[in-house]
């Protein structure tokens, strides 16, 4: 949240604008609420007027590009300083400064001042070597060395002994220093060539010698080469893990190098021929528009021979020599850059959405439930809760291998179901889940048999142990050994999946690619408000909630959140929202922004369990005494669509919050998530080695990535549904089709056990719909 009475510059609101394609009002709007310390959940919820009704994912985006933008503003004043104080601004170079749209762009225009040491270039400049330059470049058929033996002289100081020129040779690499220099500082050449080389170059990958099976895994990029400009977001990440790695070297050239000819022959040969005679048409290119910015006839570049000492060959081996030692390096390694932070907002884009996904998936509600954690060795720990998540019982059983104690097992089960009338089982997906899924499929029929209604359903318990051992679990469940918390977790996450994985750290939830190439700071950031999203978009019930799930909800924080419990504690549930603002270090502020998102069942004010802000409140009650509703009911949707919803619109009160008001008056509460449903797994496909192609699976979708989908088909591997396997439609983005929690239906294509990859289909018949529906209720939110 950023405080204070900063405004934004209207040259960032007019940035932001075009960026998200809405009115400036808009944003100068949602900028001055932010600047003045209003949440993105309250300003996306109850400031729609204002802001011309921008969602929270817009609101995001302000948020963050306003952030971002007044950071590069700062950067770039400290670079126009900096080039002051170096006597290097030129107007071209301050207009490229001013013009520059993002700080990678303002890095790559102040690399080439950075260095603090005096470079080859100063030195030559100091040594009056500037003259010789214009010389070589006036007269390119004279003799070389006649030219550059009118330049030797002894230093003109004995402070600087580097100042002298010894030698035709030294003057010589000197010119050729300051040639360099002049290219590489001329931004209007760099942005030419870098255009080009990002629109024609290629990004390729070789093996590191050596490292064949210590690289096995990044076997896809051991000869590996792709335009620059089409390689998706994904595979730039792969490409620098496996660098990272040591098992290849990645780089970026011109176009793709030949191999070595000597080696082949016949047909190979020939086409190795053809792929070096494109190398060197794209190189001569380049090099040909590095010598006419500077100055130098392109026809120089057809001597081949430096070895002659005319001025010609000089200016065209100074030409290559520029453009493969100074130029092409600085462009590789900024595209690199840019490539690289452009896949790290992608994937934290993905690892986000995922979240929202998993965030918001069906809770099985208040329904009594018993978690079973999977082991072999240490036994399957189990916990039964209650419809409120209270823990009833806990234990253990021990029966796979090496215990075998499966009998002993259903009979504590039976015991446990019938005692507390369990009506749902989550099974963690871990090690033994299928075993463990079998267990239960026995005792499911055997409590048939007596009449008690079981279902089982496989739980991700990804983050559940790093929940166990944190110091939140054992305030939580002080009273319970650390190896049957997870068992808890697990149990509770199926009855709530948002309450329970809020307490969790959001990169161990398991839904992400690549989280661990990205910025720490930048996921974190994303991710935190990714949680807050979804806590605010569903609600939360202050007589039940845990201080992490408070903490989460808009204006509110860990301290406040805490207070909010420990008042509960003390005093009794709360029976009005007002009471809220007893609670210490809860201020007026706070409670405006936390007010609306807080729920209160069976209390004084029966509008306390809707969305309605208590600002509006006297607006609610007057639509429902028009309705003829009733209060603490809600009033029938035929009756409210009697009324007019602009009748009741106010200076204060537009009609987007009226009809917001509507809609919670007709369904208070109401749940955006969607309808609880499970997957059922094949029976006998419980490990890779019974996956065969051609098999129908039902699935769960465990994670979305740019390239693709991972189906958890029961087998401890997930499979992946690639990007071309969706649709026989084109499918840009695979959030289109599926999202995180969908149950599917998929046809195996390939099955890979050495390297644990299965390859799926949602296209299962071939008479089949090309956009497969998943199987989740409801409608999502976009």
């Amino acid at each position: 949240m950023m405080t204070g009475t900063t405004f934004a510059d209207p040259q960032i609101i007019r940035s932001i604008t075009e960026q998200l394609g809405v009115r400036e009002g808009q944003v100068k709007a949602a900028c001055e609420f932010l600047d003045a310390g209003a949440t993105v959940p309250f300003i996306a919820r109850y400031r729609k007027e204002r802001t011309g009704s921008l969602d929270d994912a817009q609101l995001r985006t302000i948020q963050e590009r306003l952030l971002y933008l007044r950071d590069l503003e700062a950067k770039r004043a400290s670079v126009l300083d900096s080039l002051t104080r170096k006597k290097a601004l030129g107007e071209s170079l301050r207009a490229a400064v001013l013009a520059a749209a993002t700080k990678s762009e303002l890095n790559a225009l102040y690399a080439p001042y950075k260095s603090a040491r005096r470079t080859h270039a100063q030195i030559a400049y100091e040594a009056g070597l500037e003259d010789l330059v214009e010389d070589l470049l006036q007269v390119p058929l004279a003799g070389l060395n006649d030219i550059a033996s009118a330049y030797i002289h002894e230093p003109e100081e004995e402070a600087a002994p580097d100042t002298g020129v010894t030698d035709a040779a030294s003057a010589l690499a000197g010119a050729r220093a300051i040639i360099m220099d002049r290219a590489a500082h001329d931004h209007d050449l760099m942005s030419t060539l870098h255009e080009k080389l990002w629109n024609t170059g290629i990004i390729s990958a070789r093996l590191v010698p050596g490292q064949e099976e210590a690289g096995a895994k990044f076997s896809d990029y051991f000869a590996f080469s792709e335009h620059i400009r089409r390689i998706p977001s994904h595979r730039v990440l792969a490409l620098l893990r496996a660098e990272k790695a040591g098992a290849v070297k990645v780089s970026i050239d011109v176009a793709q190098p030949a191999p070595a000819l000597s080696k082949l022959s016949g047909e190979a040969r020939t086409k190795a021929q053809r792929q070096a005679d494109a190398y060197e048409h794209a190189r001569a290119s380049f090099e040909a528009q590095v010598a006419i910015d500077l100055g130098i006839p392109v026809q120089v570049l057809n001597i081949v021979s430096d070895d002659d000492d005319r001025v010609l060959s000089w200016l065209a081996t100074t030409v290559r020599t520029t453009w493969r030692q100074r130029l092409l390096p600085r462009l590789a390694s900024d595209i690199r850059t840019e490539l690289f932070e452009k896949a790290q907002q992608d994937a934290i884009a993905v690892f986000a959405s995922n979240l929202r996904d998993v965030l918001l998936a069906a809770p099985a509600g208040t329904r009594t439930v018993l978690g079973l954690d999977p082991g072999l060795r240490t036994g399957v720990k189990l916990a039964v809760v209650d419809g409120t998540g209270k823990v009833l019982e806990t234990g253990a059983i021990y029966p796979h291998a090496p215990h075998h104690k499966l009998e002993e097992a259903l009979i504590t089960l039976q015991s446990l179901c019938q005692r507390h009338a369990v009506e749902l089982i989550a099974i963690g997906n871990g090690t033994a889940s299928r075993e463990t899924d079998r267990m239960v499929a026995t005792l499911i029929s055997r409590c048939a048999a007596q009449n008690l209604r079981l279902q089982k359903v496989v739980v991700s318990e990804a983050g559940a142990s790093v929940y166990s051992a944190s110091e939140r679990a054992s305030d939580e469940l002080a009273d319970l050994d650390v190896t049957v918390r997870g068992a808890v977790s697990i149990a509770r996450r199926l009855q709530d999946p948002l309450a329970e994985l809020v307490k969790i750290d959001p990169k161990s939830i398991g839904v992400g690619q690549y989280q661990h190439d990205v910025p720490e700071t930048l996921l974190e950031q994303a991710l935190t408000h990714v949680v807050e999203d979804c806590v605010n978009a569903v609600g939360v019930w202050v007589n039940s909630a845990s201080a992490a799930l408070l903490a989460r909800v808009a204006g509110l924080n860990k301290t406040t959140a805490e207070n909010i419990v420990a008042y509960r504690h003390e005093h009794g549930p709360f029976s009005r929202r007002e009471q809220l603002l007893d609670v210490p270090r809860l201020g007026v502020k706070a409670f405006e922004q936390a007010a609306g998102f807080i729920r209160i069942a069976d209390g004084d004010e029966p509008l306390d369990a809707s969305a309605v802000h208590p600002e509006a409140y006297d607006l609610a009650r007057n639509i429902v005494k028009d309705a003829g509703g009733l209060q603490g009911t809600a009033v029938p949707a035929t009756r409210l669509l009697e009324l007019e919803p602009a009748d009741y619109v106010t200076d204060r009160f537009g009609l987007p919050t009226v009809r917001d008001i509507f809609a919670e008056l007709a369904q208070p509460g109401r749940d955006p998530r969607p309808a609880f449903k499970t997957a059922k797994y094949a029976d006998g496909v419980e490990n890779i080695s019974d996956v065969r192609p051609g098999m129908l699976l039902e699935g769960t979708v465990s994670n979305v990535a740019a390239f693709g989908a991972f189906v958890d088909i029961g087998v401890h591997q997930d499979g992946l549904i690639h990007l071309s396997a969706m649709s026989r439609d084109y499918v840009k983005d695979p959030h289109d089709i599926v999202r995180s929690g969908d149950v599917v239906t998929v046809r195996v294509l390939e099955v890979d056990p050495q390297r644990k990859r299965i390859s799926l289909t949602l296209l299962v018949d071939e008479k089949a719909d090309a956009r497969p529906s998943s199987h989740r209720g409801g409608k999502r939110k976009r």
